[in-house]
């Protein structure tokens, strides 16, 4: 495949997302959900593997750090930066037992688990989904078209129209920022 064409199908799915006036509703409530929990003092998870931790990382972040500008930083954490404690589990437990042990010790009612997996199938994202609806946490999922087991759990899921991990990856960068920016815009007005 050539470079033109790959970046082709990142443009088509975008394009999706941009003609599906239902998600971009649900990529607006994703952001005012969090806005009202950091404004009533709750934080923001984010969880993922591979490559959707290292989204979950980036996001937490831009929320943590500074997005445009900046502001009071914002209660936000991906939740496996932590080697001691991820490797500790992973072998005490279980891998499938990360996540959802870190929303137990860590998160409340109101507080928001971002929850990122492209084929929404993932164990251990499952367990903390799991964790944070018993605790009567929000989750938003972000995955891909089909949103596997993960679609019928979440408070609100952003599942990007495509099959192809790469892409997919692409829109939730492209998601989370757009969440980001709502986020600080709505907290911090300029």
């Amino acid at each position: 495949m050539s470079v033109k064409n790959i970046i082709k199908d990142s443009i088509i799915v975008k394009e999706k997302i941009l003609s599906d006036s239902d998600f971009l509703e649900r990529i607006e409530k994703a952001a005012h959900l969090c806005v009202n929990s950091l404004q009533n003092g709750g934080k923001i998870h984010f969880c993922g593997n591979g490559g959707s931790a290292a989204d979950a990382q980036h996001l937490a972040a831009e929320l943590s750090g500074r997005f445009y500008y900046d502001r009071v930083p914002l209660n936000a954490e991906a939740l496996h930066v932590n080697t001691s404690y991820l490797t500790a589990v992973a072998n005490d437990y279980s891998y499938d037992m990360i996540y959802a042990r870190m929303l137990q010790a860590s998160a409340n009612k109101n507080d928001v688990l971002f929850a990122i997996s492209t084929s929404g199938n993932s164990s251990n994202i499952l367990k903390a989904i799991e964790v944070a609806r018993s605790n009567g946490m929000i989750v938003i999922g972000l995955t891909g078209e089909t949103g596997g087991k993960m679609a019928s759990l979440c408070d609100v899921l952003l599942n990007v129209p495509s099959t192809c991990t790469p892409r997919i990856q692409e829109s939730h960068i492209l998601i989370g920022h757009i969440i980001c920016e709502i986020i600080e815009s709505t907290i911090f007005p300029r």
